[in-house]
Order: C-alpha cells, then sequence, then structure tokens
C-alpha cells in the first residue's frame, strides 16, 4: 500500500512539475552526424549563416592544428565544414564587425570573416583551457578560462585579467555595462565595478548563455540540459537528453524568430528548436 501510495506521489509531482513550465521546445531540424565535435554556434544575421566552432577529431586539448571553423545553413545545411582550418581546439565564438573571435586552448583567435583567414592571436600567459567569448557594444572582449578560473579582457588590443577565482567558469555575455557569467552551477552578473549579483543556482554544471530579450535567458549544461532561467530567477527544465548521452554546447539564439541552436558535441550534430 505504502508503495502504491508513493508512486501516486512521485507521477503527480512530475506531473505538476511539466504543467508549472510555461515554455518548450519544439525542434525544427538537425544536421546529419558529420561535424566534427562542434562546440559553439554563432549567427551572422547579416550573412545568413551559422559559425560553428570544431574541435576535430583528436584530443581537444592538443596543439594539433585539428580544428577548424565550419559554416552551416540557416536551415541546416552544411556549407563549409572548412571554412577556416589551422586552428587547435577552439571553443567560444563572438562576433563584432568584420571580426570573427574564437578561443583556442590557449589564445584569442581573430578570424577576417571577408578574407576568412587568421589575422591576429592573443596568447594568454599562464593559460589553462580557454572557454567562453563575449563582445560588449563598446568593442571589450571578454573571455574565460576554466582551468585558471579567470575572466581575460581585450581593450584596444591590450589584454588582462578581469576577474579571478571564478571556480568553473566558462558561459559569458556581455550586455549592456553588465556582463553575465556561468560559474560552475552558479549564475550571476557583475556591473562596472565588478559587483556580484547572483540570478540563479542550477542543478547541473555550465556552459552556453543566451538572453531572450526581456531579461530572461537560455542555459545550457554540456551534460545535455537546456534550461530557460527567468530575471526572477526561476528555473524551468526545457531539455533533457543526457540519458542518450547527446550534449548540448554553447548555444546560439535568434530572439526575432525565437530559434535556438545547439550543438551536440560527441553526437557531431547541430540541432535546431523552436522556443515556445
Amino acid at each position: 500500500m505504502k508503495r502504491i501510495i508513493f508512486l501516486v506521489f512521485a507521477i503527480a509531482m512530475a506531473c505538476n512539475s511539466q504543467a508549472q513550465n510555461k515554455h518548450e521546445l519544439v525542434k525544427l531540424w538537425q544536421t546529419d552526424s558529420v561535424v566534427p565535435i562542434p562546440e559553439s554556434v554563432l549567427i551572422n544575421f547579416k550573412n545568413k549563416v551559422l559559425y560553428v566552432s570544431e574541435i576535430g577529431l583528436g584530443d581537444g586539448s592538443a596543439f594539433d592544428k585539428n580544428g577548424a571553423v565550419g559554416k552551416v545553413s540557416m536551415d541546416g545545411k552544411i556549407v563549409d565544414l572548412n571554412w577556416v582550418t589551422g586552428l587547435h581546439s577552439p571553443k567560444g565564438l563572438a562576433m563584432r564587425g568584420n571580426e570573427l573571435y574564437a578561443a583556442d586552448i590557449t589564445e584569442l583567435v581573430v578570424i577576417d570573416i571577408k578574407k576568412a583567414n587568421i589575422i591576429k592571436k592573443y596568447p594568454v600567459p599562464e593559460p589553462g583551457m580557454l572557454n567562453d567569448v563575449t563582445v560588449s557594444d563598446k568593442g571589450v572582449i571578454y573571455f574565460s578560462d576554466s582551468k585558471t578560473k579567470k575572466i581575460y579582457q581585450i581593450i584596444d588590443q591590450k589584454l588582462s585579467v578581469y576577474m579571478e577565482n571564478i571556480a568553473g567558469v566558462n558561459g559569458l555575455k556581455a550586455i549592456g555595462n553588465e556582463l553575465y557569467i556561468l560559474g560552475g552551477k552558479r549564475f550571476f552578473k557583475v556591473d562596472t565595478n565588478k559587483k556580484e549579483t547572483d540570478i540563479a543556482q542550477l542543478s547541473q554544471n555550465r556552459d552556453g548563455i543566451e538572453p531572450i530579450g526581456n531579461g530572461d535567458f537560455l542555459i545550457t549544461s554540456w551534460g545535455g540540459y537546456v534550461f530557460y532561467v527567468s530575471k526572477d530567477g526561476k528555473v524551468e527544465t526545457l531539455l533533457d537528453t543526457h540519458e542518450p548521452m547527446i550534449n548540448a554546447a554553447d548555444l546560439a539564439y535568434d530572439a526575432t524568430k525565437k530559434i535556438l541552436y545547439i550543438p551536440s558535441f560527441y553526437s557531431k550534430m547541430v540541432t535546431a528548436y523552436q522556443l515556445k
């Protein structure tokens, strides 16, 4: 009898949890499993294309020049998986004007989008593993080093440490005068004085972060989760693919069409979802 009561209670709780979700994801398309370890996706709205950082089929921390940045169309067709080659293990991507930035293990790589070639590199002293990148409206570049727990910044081509001792630092997003940060399971922001304000505590470790446009955010967890985080700190689980072992790495989001693009890392594909 106790077992039956427990099962009824568990089912009721699960149904109640689903009913509380205000949002959901509907799959639109998925590429074939041909993208060599995709880690990050970035939208170029002007050129109507997705850039995808590709770690390649070797060791993700090896200096093997096996990495690249590829291009995928907005409807999921492979355009060019070798658009820019010669990188090692590129992860986070960001863009401003004609420049594309890629975090590549120990250096930030700058790519000329029109010429499709590398034009500059910013090596980091005593690096660990560079991860995500974001650019502010004023052109300040921020990027994270997950192993050394640091966030770097580049202002007027000068590299410096912006913040230190952020456990598990990964996803970054510069919005206005604030920098939003994912550190471990913690989601918080800092202002221009580096004053920290907590937003939410997640159930899983972090990866990518994208604003919805209304103060809310979409956050991915590499293990295979997508979360909707409201500005008041409420967290909804929109996607859970950890059991089939489909990862959810650094996403991109089109706030106008409400479409998010998720690279699946080891599954070697990119998937598009409509946010409802």
